[in-house]
């Protein structure tokens, strides 16, 4: 999945929940669902507020048009112009 910057930056803001979340996925296998039931609703809680948020949207809505205009006139995905170009050849 690829997220804007934006939506990046409010996952960095939660980045000790996502950690947790993470950890106790990696530690639990198949029985995710059940074992880590309070580490999703600590994630959830965190970023819930920002998808709420009508300026994070407005923030989001407008890079995602930004980048569809790019992609019109270059015919370019973000992602694949985004990646670096190798520094010797």
């Amino acid at each position: 999945m690829h997220l804007r910057h934006v939506e990046k930056d409010h996952r960095e803001r939660c980045s000790e929940q996502v950690e947790d979340f993470t950890k106790c996925c990696k530690d639990s296998g198949i029985l995710t669902v059940i074992k880590c039931r309070k580490e999703n609703s600590a994630l959830k809680g965190c970023l819930t507020p920002y998808y709420n948020d009508p300026a994070f949207y407005e923030e989001c809505k407008l890079e995602y048009l930004k980048e569809m205009e790019e992609f019109r006139e270059t015919g370019i995905p973000a992602k694949k112009r985004l990646q670096k170009l190798p520094t010797s050849m």
